[in-house]
């Protein structure tokens, strides 16, 4: 895949005129695109960057070829160069017009491929791209991306699954079995609303469904409740589910986060901005991590 085709400028197809813009992430190169556009806001359901006005696929097509024209046209070369005298040589590196890698799922890798300058997902062809021209951060991260890859494989997860099961007599994390019930003391006198998107002290952003009647008679676990600072009698238990990534999307955020000793005394709150985006990059990992299973499936069924 040639860097060129990685931009992409799309017309929007919304009430209010303007365009998306979509391009490889590297620092530098958005600083430099939100100087050019000032007004331009990123759009996490069409995951790429929108640009209001009339005119503004023609402003976007104009700064992207001068961007294109600008590279250092003898890098990708120079790259190459580089991986010819000192290659890497890996089953999940494979070479065509540019550097292609295909893993299981890991989030150490996500991580450490969006960290390199022009580097890329391709969702058709479930790979990463990663020009010539970033060839050196490549292989400076590429002992922790093949060790994290190999750590993923279906094989190695099964014999871990097995490990544990083995050593099952480990007593359980409280935590993690809290968490499982899918439930939250709320006081009694502050219930929160429900099926919108809620910031909680032990889940993150999530969604209550309903509220039960009867306060709390049994003990409450500290560890996963810390903001319950008296007896059970005064909670009732709220039932929540993760939101789904639109509902995410669509969720209004907190301009002006809360006091948070108010906030963490009633444990929860409105989210801010950032943290309903933190709650949708995991999940847009948690789906990519399903598309990944189910990949692996089909390829070992032979579908």
């Amino acid at each position: 895949m040639e860097l060129a085709s990685a931009f992409q400028v799309t017309l929007s197809d919304g009430e209010k005129p303007g365009a998306y813009a979509a391009f490889p992430y590297d620092r530098d190169l958005v600083r430099r695109f939100r100087e050019a556009f000032p007004r331009a806001r990123w759009r996490g359901e069409e995951q790429g960057w929108f640009v209001p006005g009339k005119t503004a696929v023609q402003r976007l097509n104009a700064w992207m070829a001068q961007e294109l024209a600008t590279l250092d046209r003898h890098a990708d070369a120079k790259g190459r160069d580089a991986y010819l005298f000192e290659s890497l040589e890996s089953p999940y590196l494979t070479i065509a017009d540019d550097l292609e890698i295909r893993t299981p799922y890991s989030r150490t890798i996500v991580e450490a491929l969006r960290s390199i300058p022009w580097a890329h997902w391709n969702p058709d062809k479930k790979i990463w791209h990663v020009p010539f021209r970033s060839y050196e951060q490549l292989r400076q991260l590429w002992p922790g991306i093949e060790e994290a890859a190999r750590r993923n494989e279906p094989a190695e997860r099964k014999k871990r699954r097995e490990k544990q099961r083995r050593l099952g007599s480990e007593p359980p994390n409280p935590i993690q079995t809290e968490r499982r019930r899918r439930r939250y003391p709320v006081t009694g006198d502050d219930l929160p609303p429900l099926n919108t998107p809620l910031a909680t002290v032990s889940w993150g952003v999530v969604i209550f469904e309903d509220v039960d009647s009867h306060v709390i008679e049994e003990p409450l676990e500290k560890s996963a409740y810390p903001h319950v600072k008296h007896g059970p009698e005064r909670y009732v238990w709220a039932r929540w589910r993760m939101p789904a990534l639109q509902e995410v999307y669509r969720a209004k955020a907190l301009r002006e986060p809360e006091d948070r000793v108010q906030r963490e005394s009633r444990g929860w709150w409105w989210p801010t901005r950032e943290e309903l985006q933190e709650r949708a990059r995991k999940l847009r990992e948690i789906e990519r991590a399903q598309r990944s299973r189910e990949m692996v499936h089909k390829n070992s069924a032979g579908l």
